[in-house]
């Protein structure tokens, strides 16, 4: 047998054979081993761009749904104004159906010994039924009750949009106007100036409207305010205001 084994050459070895194929391999896997590092890091790499693209889809469809629905108050201000349009079509001069249980004095607030959010909230309602008179009786109670509410910048915009609703543009201006100078950083100012805006343009006050309105388009390009008053504005350049 020694003999036998003697009788192969270093190369015909099938022991040296097996161990130089062995050798080989573990040179490949070194080899890999050596690129793993790359290899991961690659993948890594586009993991965290396929994460990134995913939150930025996830950040758009969330920022999308933002400015098209949730917000109650956002609900009622598109409802509102959809009633203007409807007014203005059929050239009605105001508006106040459902007669009122308050009188336009103020002198009771709607929900007399409720909460401050209860007297809120049915003032709000007052306005979405289109109770114009009710509501500005209840909204102008609620602002000399509680004249420190957190709610009081809204009350306010509220109770100028219930003038603005039925066409009483020069009593609504200055309430519009009182949001944005006693409420600066309400978030309600973006929507106070949009309708300084409108008013102004109702009232044939050009250069002021062209400014409330382009105030909007500059500070608010986020919001919904913004393509409105863009609308509004082009609409006075096509008519040459």
């Amino acid at each position: 047998m020694a003999g036998g084994c003697a009788s192969f050459g270093p190369e015909e070895d099938p022991l040296e054979i097996r161990l130089r194929d062995v050798e080989s391999r573990m040179e490949r896997i070194e080899r890999v081993l050596d690129n793993q590092s790359l290899l991961e890091l690659s993948q890594q790499v586009q993991e965290l761009k396929d994460e990134q693209r995913q939150m930025r889809g996830e950040i758009e469809e969330l920022r999308h749904t933002v400015e098209t629905s949730g917000e109650r108050q956002r609900d009622l201000y598109l409802d509102v104004d959809k009633r203007l349009q409807s007014l203005e079509a059929r050239g009605v001069p105001s508006a106040g159906p459902g007669g009122g249980g308050f009188d336009d004095s103020g002198s009771q607030l709607p929900v007399p010994g409720g909460s401050e959010l209860a007297n809120y909230q049915a003032a709000l309602e007052l306005l979405k039924e289109g109770r114009y008179e009710d509501a500005r009786s209840g909204f102008r109670q609620f602002l000399a009750v509680y004249p420190d509410s957190i709610r009081a910048d809204n009350a306010q915009y509220w109770f100028a949009e219930t003038y603005y609703v039925t066409r009483q543009f020069a009593e609504a201006l200055p309430e519009f106007q009182q949001v944005v100078e006693q409420f600066p950083r309400s978030q309600k100012v973006p929507d106070a100036l949009l309708k300084i805006g409108f008013c102004s343009y109702e009232l044939g006050r050009w250069d002021e409207a062209r400014a409330a309105l382009s105030q909007v388009t500059s500070e608010y390009t986020d919001k919904t305010a913004a393509r409105l008053a863009e609308q509004r504005l082009a609409q006075m350049e096509r008519e040459g205001h």
